[in-house]
């Protein structure tokens, strides 16, 4: 009789720093009601892997759950699998965190279920031929990687119903292939259909096993799941037709499937995730185009063809978002200080926190959020700061203490300027206008300046091209999140904004007199300057306590009387032990004809002020904002003094000007996409401010700003 295996292995997490209603939505509607349809069924016995972050979560918000899990374990209903604990994407991580995070999973899994795990989840996925090392130094026996890596190196379809061993210096691993057709059809296609392909599958002569691996929020969370999957009881109807086809039709835990049958050969995959995130990491013109070849073959019927297109990496969101790279290369900083402290102090000196910045959540986009949502964003940088903080204090002896270095952070092939001290920490890149792109307040653990530049993404021509054929719409199948892109708001084109360089902070522009707010938010203004994405001259002092910053660029201005050369000198001061930066601007004509213009500095700041946040705010002397909101606009002239803040931080920002200037302010807001669909999302407060200027040859001016970090108060 014709026979087949079924390995269904399910992931669930969620990333640390969304809302805690989010954790409770995705409990509700996925995590508790699988532990309730296998308790309904059990004979259905599967695999299954919880992130730490939602570990940590569950531990304190529903502690009853693992008692739960545990009687399902103790059934033989579930396997527990290991994974590195706060879900980082393995191969972005130094091997000691690898090693540490994977054995603190493996020690969670022991304590609470009483067994070793052998198996392990990768984080979304990533694999990379040197990890096989790594997962066997950690005790780890087999993983699951997709399909598609297998087929790229020759293997059809009849050969991926099985696993194989990869090896790395002599360390092996088990590696099964993730079936994207499942991952298609489960829960998306009728139960019925499901099934019937399963029974196509099924062999007399060999031994075979159909894997899926897939997120467990698919079953509940997605857009229209829950309803699909509990109120519909997909997942009940789909469990009862496992059960009654018995007979031919065996579900298994993947680690005893290894146990009982031996691998079907030897293989060495190439770097690998699932097609989407492949196709997620490349440029966004090139993205559009692979998936549309990819529809348009599939369409043609030439999947001989489609099984050999093979293109992306998941490195290359480092390159695509460079805010990306600048946390993972801060991530690496932070990893060499915590290592060099517990080297002095024999005790974690912020570990914990390291290993909680290196959730994969914020380092990637595709049809999740990821680095265009803020609020993850700064929950990384958060636990980063963290870190740090808790390093330095083991590795330096006196407090308070400053010191700078010029280093190449970024790895660019240029220099950056870092300023570190136990108030607050600047980094400088004199390469790209002499801008400061992260600003750590210690004593906050937070970074003012995590803001994110607009760019095109390919789903962007969703908004004014045709799409790519999909299967939406088949008869029998629900559209997968991945085929489903939704809009929101129909109108929301007309939001579609690129900006022309980095969203950092301390650029200098000049602007005719004439230009509108509107027009420079929508970075459709003419720029009189070279200067924003210029290098500039840097000069690094350090004298009794104080770092002094110069930086110096004489570029050219072009307004209505011609091509002006201008100086623009800017020093930045920080003082060991105050969260206070000063800055002093000198402007300087140095030949051509006269300059009319409105020169303006740009500051970009991530206080979490998206979707008129009540608990952030602008704050004027004197004046009443019409609205005081982080994500509201407005024009202030003869300003001297404002403070910008969010109560539930704590932190609350004061800038004082000399002269006085006009302030423009305005929330920088994407088009992005996520699970529900492309909308708006807040990424940062830009705050222009404006000291018109009228210099002829040899003429100056200065503008001094103060930067003062405060403690918010708690009410308004």
């Amino acid at each position: 009789m014709k026979q087949i295996y079924l390995g269904l292995a399910i992931h669930n997490h969620q990333p640390l720093g969304n809302f805690p209603w989010v954790f409770e939505e995705a409990y509700h509607q996925a995590y508790l009601p699988m532990i309730e349809a296998l308790e309904r069924h059990p004979a259905i016995r599967i695999s299954m892997h919880y992130s730490g972050c939602l570990v940590d979560w569950l531990e304190q918000a529903h502690p009853d759950f693992f008692n739960r899990l545990i009687e399902l374990v103790k059934r033989g209903q579930v396997e527990m699998m290991s994974g590195a604990y706060y879900e980082p994407i393995l191969p972005s991580i130094p091997d000691a965190d690898k090693l540490g995070q994977i054995a603190r999973m493996n020690n969670f899994v022991n304590q609470r279920f009483g067994l070793k795990p052998a198996g392990m989840w990768l984080a979304e996925r990533v694999w990379e031929p040197h990890l096989t090392k790594s997962l066997a130094e950690a005790g780890i026996e087999w993983t699951l990687v997709d399909d598609i890596a297998f087929r790229s190196v020759g293997l059809d379809d009849r050969e991926l119903f099985g696993y194989y061993t990869t090896e790395e210096q002599g360390r092996d691993v088990k590696v099964f292939p993730i079936s994207k057709q499942l991952r298609y059809s489960i829960p998306w296609h009728d139960v019925e259909r499901v099934i019937e392909y399963l029974r196509k599958q099924a062999s007399e002569e060999e031994v075979r096993i159909a894997i899926l691996g897939d997120d467990g929020e698919k079953f509940g969370v997605w857009p229209k799941t829950y309803q699909h999957c509990w109120a519909d009881r997909w997942i009940d109807r789909f469990f009862t037709a496992i059960e009654n086809n018995q007979d031919w039709l065996r579900i298994i835990p993947l680690g005893e499937f290894t146990n009982r049958f031996p691998p079907r050969g030897r293989i060495y995959l190439p770097c690998a995730s699932y097609d989407e995130m492949l196709e997620w990491s490349l440029p966004a013109d090139k993205s559009w185009e692979f998936t549309n070849l990819k529809h348009q073959l599939v369409a043609e019927g030439r999947a001989d063809v489609v099984r050999y297109l093979y293109s992306g990496l998941w490195r290359n969101f480092l390159v695509k978002y460079p805010e990306i790279n600048r946390m993972h290369k801060k991530m690496l900083r932070v990893h060499h200080k915590v290592y060099q402290a517990r080297a002095l102090q024999k005790t974690n000196c912020g570990l914990e926190e390291l290993w909680k910045a290196q959730c994969n959540c914020p380092y990637w986009h595709g049809v999740f959020g990821g680095i265009y949502l803020a609020d993850i964003r700064a929950s990384t940088y958060s636990h980063l700061v963290d870190a740090e903080t808790k390093a330095d204090k083991a590795i330096h002896q006196k407090c308070p203490w400053l010191e700078w270095q010029k280093i190449d952070f970024d790895n660019d092939g240029f220099e950056e300027l870092i300023i570190d001290g136990n108030a607050s920490s600047l980094y400088i890149s004199p390469r790209e206008g002499g801008s400061i792109f992260e600003w750590d307040i210690r004593s906050h653990s937070y970074n003012l300046l995590s803001a994110l530049a607009r760019r095109p993404e390919a789903y962007h021509r969703v908004l004014t091209e045709p799409r790519p054929e999909s299967r939406a719409g088949e008869s029998g199948v629900i559209p997968s999140i991945h085929d489903a892109i939704t809009v929101k708001d129909q109108s929301i084109s007309r939001f579609l904004a690129y900006d022309k360089y980095p969203r950092s902070s301390l650029l200098d522009h000049f602007l005719s007199p004439s230009t509108k707010l509107e027009d420079f938010a929508s970075n459709s203004h003419r720029e009189l300057g070279d200067f924003i994405t210029q290098s500039y001259e840097a000069l690094v002092k350090k004298k009794s306590g104080k770092v002094v910053v110069s930086l110096c660029r004489a570029g050219i201005v072009d307004g209505e009387d011609g091509v002006a050369t201008i100086e623009v000198r800017k020093q930045i001061h920080l003082v060991e032990g105050q969260e206070k930066l000063e800055v002093h601007y000198q402007l300087k004509n140095l030949g051509g004809p006269p300059v009319q213009a409105a020169f303006g500095s740009e500051w970009n700041f991530n206080l979490l002020g998206g979707g008129h946040n009540e608990q952030a705010y602008y704050k004027m002397p004197v004046i009443t904002l019409d609205d005081e909101h982080l994500d509201s606009w407005g024009e202030l002239e003869g300003l001297k003094k404002i403070a910008l803040g969010n109560r539930h931080l704590g932190i609350e920002l004061e800038m004082m000007a000399s002269p006085a200037i006009t302030l423009w302010r305005f929330p920088v807001e994407s088009v992005s996409n996520s699970e529900g669909g492309i909308e708006r999302i807040y990424q940062s407060s830009c705050l222009l401010l404006l000291l018109p200027i009228s210099l002829a040859a040899g003429e100056g001016v200065s503008l001094d700003l103060i930067w003062t970090v405060r403690t918010a108060p708690t009410t308004r």
